[in-house]
């Protein structure tokens, strides 16, 4: 079968078995029930439970539940409560941030077409548009969203909006002619009226070709259906770790286990040994303190205009290397504007200049002026309003206008003629204004205005205009010329005759002044802007080049020209463009993966459904939140609800700075938990006496641990955040020296215990098991501050800057204070009352990690 926008109106309506009185409603319940409803079909989501079971996929999780059941099994119920509490509390933190990340979206969601206007049994009605079905004939007027795919089989003067759908932001105009060519493009199929697409000017009727996922918009939707999620590099990263983490504990305990075996000690006191060590191996409070940094760096990001629907998102955007951005509405205003204004004094720069051109602009103009709650609201083409918005902003109103020079009659637009023409009272003459297409209006005119008087146009002056026409275009702005005349009575046959050439006005859909900014600030992080658009490749270079986002014209490419390519010739030349014009859907999927397969981190961001599967597609999507679709909201990881691109740049700020305290939290979290393991290691390899049961070792790395850890993640990002280029994503997490150090000051912390513990022991074994484990706990509260600046000095940059490490240390150390001094605490954790002079070796001990670390920063430094 052909094509639709192939066949003439009979053949629609014989293929469809259908007239232009509609089908009956007998006729729609039958086929309601084969083909369904207009809808999209919903991916079921997640229930409560499945949420919740997701959170223990994570290796790391399960290494713990399994330390869980083993303390369980060796009596030490104590440790298996408490572990099995923080695998749950982080469990029930995912959950709730991904519902309230749903309930955000849910809040955004709008219906794009919830009533349709249809023509059935010869009858004209409003139905729900859910029920519309193939053949039913549908009435298009301004202001209302298509609500079907249609073959338009009657137009007046209509223009669509198909923004969201084709990237392009001026209204097509449409038409009900047939059009010959086969394998048309979507934009240029100036019959056919698509699904979720707006009416902005004019009205006309249309056959339904296809319904819900059958139709453009659905096929979109099934595309993103089909995508798989990718896990981010955050979540890599911590798989990584947390295996290395697992593994390593594993391999410890079995070496222990195998010493003490060897050495011919009591095998169930060399397995609870190995269990502590296991427990001191694994960091049980990582999994909660990095869901909550997450959580944090995610309620910042609402108050800065984002909403994250998945925890680790923020952080992708934090290693992006590539932002592919839709131009209309994301890097423009998605609102046409003046920008030039021509008369035959040259260009004008004030609108005294151009008093009459404008006097004919707002005459000579359907734009509907309405007031709202005290705000001006503009309704109509948006070419026609960019005009009426400038001529408010110089105090000329066309509602006044429009009083003293009343409209009598008029001739409209004509995609044929491509001029408008309108009969306006002016005193006892009529004034005959026009306006269109500069090369069509030019050779209607006769004459033209100079300054206040009227004379004939001659050779020069065309050369002139055609010139600044010329000019304009090459800056892709949409030109209008404006012209008039005055008779004594109408006669539209002669009206658009020997008119008077007044000028002509420049338009685009400015680039947004906070993106120029944005696309700066990627830059200078070492991200590389790039601009994908369904629109016309003059308006993307003459905006990417107004943002600073190419150079020459060599960088950018069209849809077309794509097509010749093929993947691995665009894996190879993609770093080459920085503009993708006149793009399909899935072009940007191919653009997308291209960038991917050369090992980039790949954000996209769009409004469009056109979006869509290149959003889900991308390492990380980020959607609009006004102007963006349900179906691109639904694909993204992101969403910014003030449309601002420049929100993406705050994003990236988020990320990097949540990205580098994840890394403090851990480095501190394990650099303790290899102090711990020394502690251990060294005492049985030497067969010490115990220095530390597995409720000291539990309690130090759930609670004493925790709080720091989680106030390391609210650091403040460094000055220098948004000058580094982003991470190398194949980086190791321990990269950089991280993991020398952590080892380094795992061993500080390690030795200090030891040395408190033997020094303990000349009182009793009980006084050294308290000792060490004070210094152990105080020690890693000092420590805290150590990890602040991997390579500065903590003492000398405002060591106590961080009020949140602060607070979290002070209530770390209250906690370990009450265990102190309460005798059931006491008990229950089997330790003693220190003296003054113990609680002073303990003190030393603790403060001489902090010493420690700087003296090797200083080195490190001066290497």
């Amino acid at each position: 079968m052909k094509a639709f926008y192939n066949l003439t109106r009979e053949q629609i309506f014989d293929e469809l078995k259908t007239t232009e009185k509609g089908i009956t409603e007998q006729e729609a319940k039958n086929r309601l029930e084969q083909y369904g409803y207009n809808e999209f079909r919903e991916k079921k989501g997640k229930t409560t439970l499945q949420k919740f079971l997701d959170q223990f996929k994570d290796f790391l999780v399960i290494i713990l539940i399994v330390a869980a059941i083993i303390s369980g099994l060796v009596g030490e119920v104590a440790d298996t409560v408490i572990i099995l509490l923080v695998v749950i509390l982080n469990a029930i933190l995912g959950v709730i941030q991904e519902n309230k990340a749903e309930e955000s979206l849910n809040a955004l969601k709008k219906m794009a077409a919830p009533l349709a206007h249809v023509i059935r049994d010869g009858k004209s009605k409003e139905i729900p548009a859910r029920e519309l079905v193939i053949g039913d004939i549908v009435v298009l007027e301004a202001g209302k969203y298509v609500p079907a795919d249609l073959r338009l089989i009657e137009t007046s003067n209509l223009k669509i909006e198909e923004a969201a759908l084709t990237g392009e932001s001026v209204p097509v105009d449409k038409n009900s002619d047939l059009l010959e060519e086969n394998n048309i493009p979507i934009g240029d199929r100036k019959n056919m009226a698509f699904m979720s697409s707006m009416v902005t000017y004019g009205r006309g009727i249309g056959v339904v070709v296809q319904t819900g996922m059958n139709t453009e918009i659905g096929k979109i939707a099934d595309m993103i259906s089909k995508v798989e999620e990718e896990k981010t590099p955050l979540q890599e990263k911590l798989e990584e770790a947390g295996k290395w983490m697992g593994i390593s504990a594993l391999v410890i305990c079995g070496l222990m286990f195998g010493i003490g075996v060897f050495e011919g000690r009591e095998v169930f006191n060399m397995f609870m040994t190995s269990v502590s060590l296991a427990v001191a191996a694994i960091p049980e409070g990582l999994p909660a303190v990095v869901t909550i940094v997450l959580a944090v760096g995610v309620q910042k990001m609402i108050k800065k205009n984002a909403i994250v629907r998945k925890l680790p998102a923020v952080e992708t955007l934090g290693c992006a290397t590539v932002i592919c951005s839709d131009k209309t509405g994301t890097l423009t205003q998605n609102k046409m504007t003046v920008k030039k204004i021509y008369t035959s004094n040259g260009f004008a720069d004030d609108i005294v200049d151009a008093k009459k051109l404008f006097h004919i602009a707002n005459l000579c103009n359907d734009t509907k002026v309405v007031e709202e709650k005290g705000k001006i609201k503009l309704l109509g083409d948006p070419t026609e309003t960019a005009l009426i918005d400038y001529s408010l902003n110089v105090s000329i109103d066309k509602r006044e206008l429009d009083k003293i020079f009343e409209r009598i009659d008029e001739i409209p637009f004509d995609s044929d003629r491509k001029l408008m023409t309108t009969f306006n009272k002016a005193e006892d003459k009529i004034e005959v204004n026009v306006k269109g297409a500069p090369d069509v209006l030019l050779s209607k005119c006769s004459y033209i205005l100079e300054g206040d008087k009227i004379r004939e146009i001659n050779e020069d002056d065309i050369k002139r205009i055609k010139l600044a026409n010329e000019e304009m275009a090459k800056e892709a702005l949409r030109v209008l010329a404006f012209a008039f005349k005055t008779v004594d009575k109408i006669n539209k046959d002669d009206a658009e005759k020997n008119l008077v050439f007044v000028g002509l006005v420049g338009m685009i859909d400015p680039p947004r002044e906070e993106a120029k900014e944005a696309v700066k600030k990627c830059k200078t992080a070492g991200i590389k802007p790039v601009m994908i658009t369904g629109d016309h490749k003059i308006t993307a270079v003459a905006i990417a080049k107004e943002l600073g986002i190419l150079k020459e014209e060599n960088e950018a490419i069209t849809g077309a020209e794509l097509e010749n390519i093929s993947q691995e010739e665009l894996i190879e030349k993609v770093k080459n463009y920085s503009v993708y014009a006149r793009v399909s859907p899935e072009h940007k999927v191919r653009i997308v993966e291209a960038w991917k397969a050369n090992g980039q981190i790949v954000a996209m961001t769009g409004d469009g459904v056109n979006d869509a599967p290149a959003l889900k597609k991308s390492n990380i999507g980020v959607a609009m939140g006004i102007t963006g679709t349900d179906v691109s909201k639904e694909a993204a990881d992101l969403i910014l609800t003030d449309d601002n691109f420049a929100t993406i740049v705050s994003a990236v700020e988020e990320g990097r700075t949540i990205y580098s305290n994840i890394r403090k939290s851990i480095s501190f979290l394990l650099s303790c938990n290899i102090g711990e393991i020394l502690t251990l290691f060294i005492a049985t390899l030497f067969n010490w006496a115990e220095p530390l049961l597995p409720i000291h070792i539990l309690w130090v790395n759930l609670v004493t641990d925790t709080f720091p850890a989680l106030a390391l993640g609210m650091e403040l990002p460094e000055n220098n955040v948004m000058q580094e280029p982003p991470r190398d994503p194949n980086e190791g997490f321990f990269s950089k020296g991280l993991g020398f150090r952590i080892i380094l000051q795992g061993i500080f912390i390690g030795a200090a215990t030891l040395f408190a513990f033997k020094y303990g022991e000349r009182y009793s074994e009980e006084v050294a098991r308290t000792m060490a484990f004070y210094t152990l706990s105080l020690s890693q509260l000092v420590h805290a501050f150590n990890v602040r600046y991997y390579n500065r000095s903590v003492i000398f940059n405002g060591m106590f800057s961080n009020k949140y490490l602060n607070y979290g240390v002070l209530v770390s150390l209250l906690i370990q204070m009450v265990v102190f001094i309460t005798p059931l605490t006491r008990r229950i954790f089997k330790i003693e009352l220190l003296n003054i002079e113990q609680i002073v070796v303990v003190a030393i001990c603790s403060i001489s990690i902090l010493i420690a670390v700087e003296i090797a920063k200083l080195f490190r430094k001066k290497a």
